[in-house]
């Protein structure tokens, strides 16, 4: 595979010329030029509301269906299926809880891994005051994920959901979401992924795993701060509108997009085709295509490999130091590695780090039950270096002279 040039890569995001070493990424990562100018340009010259008659509203109106479609192109939803738009994983999963709260029977079962964040738990977990029944699948503390059989014991015909992580945010390991899904189907329930941790290192492939919802935030991969929620047909089919009452239920998203989403964030997540038609080593000269999105993860996880190979050998060579998660770099890890310390707290390591210029982050990072079953501090929690394609061994090198000093 021809990989890009790493500097013209490196060119395209502006605020990677700042010196700070960007490895706080499962936070938030940064954008190329291509999408901060488009938001730039929206709101200067086609800030006009949507579905009028005029020119400039048709333009936006088209904007913002081109969002829409991209969306779904990224997901790989060519079967069908929709992609909602809006301002954040949290907030739609939320919107989706709140929609099963008035169609679930009381005692139905919800069924939430241990390892998942808590935009994808809380929601789901509220449910139980509506006669909902929480189900935990658990963490088997030594292998660090919940394991398949745990779930398969769980599984029953009063199993409505299955929720969880597609990556752990702490973890960094890859679940077998197409296993999930057939066990979860097989019981007659519906799943609910999370793969806000998954989606800035491979592509997103909901038509292969047959997953009923799936939601990741664009600011995480390289785009403005919203998020995207996919639904099956007929998972959507079963649920009340969310929006207001006279929105026919044919008028898809935004049946599931209550008060709309950001028409410039639209405009940036569109324009996140460039880049990845870059990375693709296409043209770039019309819409960005299903096959240029494949292209561009797998060049993104070429680059990250030797990152995460690297960084994974040298924590295992530090005594007192332990790694959190799949101890292997492999297809199956992605680029955001956790680990503790027997002597310096997490909250130590970071603020050494903060001193030098290079971004990471400690605590709990909403993974709260995880932490718990980790038998870790809940306020320290772990130290968490996360990175993506834009990287480069030079900065973990940089970090790794760093920490030399602290461990």
């Amino acid at each position: 595979m021809n990989l890009p040039d790493r500097a013209a890569l490196r060119a395209r995001f502006p605020a990677l010329a700042s010196g700070t070493v960007f490895l706080e990424n499962a936070g938030g990562s940064q954008v190329p030029a291509c999408v901060a100018d488009a938001v730039h340009r929206y709101l200067r010259e086609t800030y006009v509301q949507l579905g009028a008659g005029y020119p400039l509203s048709r333009h936006c109106t088209q904007v913002v269906a081109d969002a829409h479609a991209f969306a779904r192109t990224f997901v790989n939803a060519a079967r069908g299926g929709q992609a909602m738009i809006g301002p954040s994983s949290t907030v739609m999963l939320n919107m989706l809880a709140g929609c099963y709260g008035q169609v679930l029977a009381p005692g139905s079962e919800i069924i939430l891994a241990e390892t998942g964040h808590e935009a994808n738990l809380g929601p789901w977990k509220r449910l139980e005051r509506l006669g909902a029944t929480i189900r935990w699948w658990p963490l088997d503390p030594e292998l660090q994920l919940c394991p398949l059989d745990a779930l398969d014991a769980l599984l029953s015909d009063r199993t409505a959901l299955v929720a969880l992580p597609h990556v752990s945010n702490l973890l960094g390991g890859i679940v077998d979401l197409p296993e999930v899904v057939r066990m979860a189907h097989g019981a007659g329930a519906r799943v609910v992924a999370d793969g806000v941790a998954y989606a800035p290192h491979r592509a997103i492939d909901v038509d292969a795993w047959g997953v009923d919802w799936y939601v990741y935030s664009t600011y995480k991969v390289y785009g403005p701060h919203m998020a995207v929620l996919y639904g099956r047909d007929d998972a959507l089919a079963e649920l009340p509108s969310p929006n207001h009452f006279f929105v026919p239920r044919d008028d898809l998203p935004y049946l599931f997009e209550p008060g709309g989403p950001s028409h410039e964030g639209c405009a940036g997540l569109l324009a996140l085709g460039e880049y990845l038609q870059f990375l693709a080593g296409a043209d770039g000269g019309g819409p960005c295509d299903r096959a240029a999105v494949e292209r561009a993860f797998a060049v993104m996880e070429q680059l990250e490999a030797p990152l995460v190979a690297r960084l994974l050998e040298y924590l295992h060579g530090k005594p007192g130091v332990r790694v959190i998660g799949p101890q292997e770099a492999g297809p199956a890890r992605v680029g955001t590695v956790s680990f503790v310390h027997e002597r310096l707290t997490a909250r130590e390591i970071a603020a050494i780090l903060d001193r030098t210029a290079i971004a990471v982050r400690h605590g709990h990072m909403y993974a709260w039950h995880l932490v718990k079953a980790l038998g870790l501090d809940l306020e320290d929690g772990v130290l968490r270096v996360s990175f993506v394609h834009y990287n480069t061994l030079d900065e973990i090198e940089r970090l790794i002279e760093v920490l030399e000093t602290i461990l």
